[in-house]
């Protein structure tokens, strides 16, 4: 049995999910000190002028602080926001109609915890993969792994370049409405290549894994 530690994120990218495929347990990370710029709060769709970062509004806490004690602002008006984005962006593609309703309530229901709101859409979107991974939040901060543990919680990063921290993951290219326009944009967040690819995610999620 092998585990994969990764870091809490807001619709995880593409190599997230990948990783996921590879394991039999995965731990997130809820112990951890939680860090600006990172995908814990964020994540990048396709829009017609490229990528499209969209960002949850934190309560900025006033010393550091745990990724389970963060919690969500209301600013902004972030979650109409954010689902008028996801349903502009993709409201064209083949799959979007079929999932719509099983993401839409997430814009409507208030979480108060970032960890929480992270680790839900993450269960929602492995169920429509069909994938099977036993899924747990730590207990508390890990430093030393075994040789059937893989610690991939600050590997998976918007500021790192995947070529170089995890050459084990080669996105696929995939049918994308504004390719035509933009090119190809990998590794963007799962909603990205669910709402484009449907059922057929996984074989593109399994195609991006290889060996090292």
């Amino acid at each position: 049995m092998n585990s994969i530690y990764l870091s809490s994120a807001y619709l995880a990218p593409v190599q997230y999910y990948a990783k996921l495929l590879t394991a039999d347990n995965a731990f997130i990370e809820v112990n951890d000190h939680y860090m600006k710029q990172t995908y814990r709060n964020r994540c990048n769709i396709a829009g017609p002028e490229g990528v499209l970062p969209l960002s949850i509004p934190i309560v900025r806490p006033a010393t550091k602080c745990k990724m389970k004690e963060i919690q969500i602002s209301d600013h902004g008006n972030w979650r109409h926001l954010h689902w008028n984005a996801l349903e502009s962006a993709y409201n064209n593609t083949p799959f979007f109609e079929y999932y719509k309703d099983d993401f839409q309530p997430f814009y409507e229901k208030k979480y108060a915890f970032l960890a929480d709101f992270n680790e839900s859409l993450l269960r929602l979107i492995l169920g429509l993969l069909d994938m099977d991974v036993h899924l747990q939040k730590t207990l508390e901060y890990k430093e030393v792994f075994n040789p059937n543990e893989v610690d991939l919680r600050e590997v998976i990063h918007p500021k790192k370049d995947y070529l170089l921290t995890d050459p084990g993951f080669i996105p696929q290219s995939y049918y994308q409405v504004f390719e035509a326009k933009n090119g190809f944009l990998p590794n963007l967040s799962i909603v990205d290549l669910l709402f484009n690819m449907g059922p057929e995610s996984l074989l593109i999620l399994q195609a991006s894994n290889i060996s090292e």
